[in-house]
């Protein structure tokens, strides 16, 4: 018979608590999140050819990202303080949509995952890229952030099956 899968932030009580995972081993970890945001052609157009005028909109979104993905743990509070070793964050243009698609992998060797690493540096990007655009276009939409698929720890691998 399958093990009960139960939520781990909750003690025998049900209090919310933050996961002990010092007994648990150490392996490679990884995981790739991915949103987008869509936007009004002109905005659009602008951040494509990097005319809007705060500057490179998609350069700050990259370190935004970046900066937020080592400080999920201050920002989510049971999260646990990790020394991630790589985050990469790609953009994706659909001119069709007028959207940005923004794709963050998250990297590291530790006692537990990257996830929420990966998710908010997606989040931290996207809403950057709203920040550096919103006089031209106050209507940009945020949408689908997800986990696309991870690696490592005790459940092994997942990959969302509309990314396989």
């Amino acid at each position: 018979m399958a093990e009960e899968k139960r939520f781990t932030h909750f003690d025998s009580s049900g209090h919310a608590c933050m996961v002990n995972v010092s007994e648990k081993g150490e392996t490679t970890r990884q995981a790739t999140a991915a949103g987008s945001i869509s936007m009004s052609r002109q905005a659009y157009e602008m951040v494509r050819q990097g005319t809007v005028k705060k500057g490179d909109v998609l350069g700050v979104a990259r370190i935004a990202g970046i900066m937020a993905a080592k400080k999920v743990d201050q920002l989510i509070p049971l999260c646990h303080p990790l020394a991630i070793t790589g985050v990469d964050i790609v953009f994706s243009f659909h001119d069709e949509q007028n959207a940005i698609t923004i794709e963050a992998t998250v990297a590291m060797t530790g006692r537990t995952g990257v996830e929420m690493e990966a998710l908010t540096a997606v989040s931290v990007a996207a809403l950057t890229i709203y920040d550096m655009c919103k006089a031209v276009d106050k209507t940009m939409v945020i949408s689908n952030i997800r986990l696309q698929r991870k690696s490592g720890g005790k459940s092994g691998l997942f990959v969302r099956p509309s990314a396989a």
